[in-house]
């Protein structure tokens, strides 16, 4: 179909007369130059719709303003966050000092406790005394009942925990125990030594060891968290 078109408008171009043709590239253009005037008698609407035509359209100014609204958004939004990193940086360092100055306060106060502690072991000479004594007589009876021999750990123990040896023991737990955990092990240890007076009385050889672990554990728990463990002989 285009083959015909184009053999159809090859005549129809052979039959244009160069006459005509030399007068329409001879005419006059409306606007060949800048410096040539405009024909009066030519109508100036035509050329002022050329002239619009010609101008370039102006890029529209919204575009313009989103773009800087975006980066005023951006900038803005950047300072806020390095001001919250900044904020918080100072209040963790804040929190963080406030922690170190309370940490170092109970090093100050735990210190100064072990330190009265130890006053008090040093000079509770008679104290320690009493418990030098408790320790060679679980010794006796734990030996005792190793070898069934329960008469033996009776006379040793006594009959009640009325005793004597009882008595002063106690005194040094009164004296030298100052923490709930310590007084735990004390009553801990008072129940037990009573189960194995009943318990070698009775002459109940398993009771009676049960008992006497009992007895000995919480002891040496107590002289562990009094720091006594390493002063008394024996352990």
């Amino acid at each position: 179909m285009a083959t015909t078109f184009l053999s159809t408008a090859k005549p129809f171009l052979s039959s244009s007369t160069p006459s005509s043709l030399s007068s329409l590239t001879n005419r006059p253009l409306l606007f060949s130059c800048p410096q040539q005037k405009c024909n009066p008698r030519r109508p100036l609407p035509s050329c002022k719709a050329l002239s619009d035509e010609s101008l370039p359209v102006p890029a529209a100014s919204p575009i313009i303003i989103t773009k800087r609204s975006l980066s005023i958004c951006f900038l803005t939004s950047f300072v806020f966050s390095l001001a919250s990193r900044g904020s918080s940086s100072s209040n963790a360092a804040i929190l963080e000092a406030d922690d170190d100055e309370e940490l170092l306060e109970k090093v100050k106060r735990d210190r100064k406790k072990r330190l009265e502690r130890q006053g008090v072991i040093s000079s509770a000479n008679k104290e320690k005394g009493y418990l030098q004594d408790l320790v060679y007589k679980l010794s006796k009876v734990g030996q005792a009942i190793d070898n069934n021999d329960l008469s033996t750990a009776s006379s040793v123990l006594g009959g009640s925990t009325d005793t004597d040896w009882v008595k002063k023991a106690n005194i040094a737990f009164t004296k030298l125990s100052s923490s709930p955990e310590e007084k735990i092990e004390v009553d801990t240890f008072n129940s037990s030594l009573s189960s194995l007076i009943s318990s070698v009385t009775s002459n109940d050889i398993e009771s009676s060891k049960t008992a006497f672990v009992s007895s000995a554990t919480a002891f040496e728990k107590w002289t562990t968290l009094t720091g006594l463990f390493g002063q008394l002989k024996g352990l």
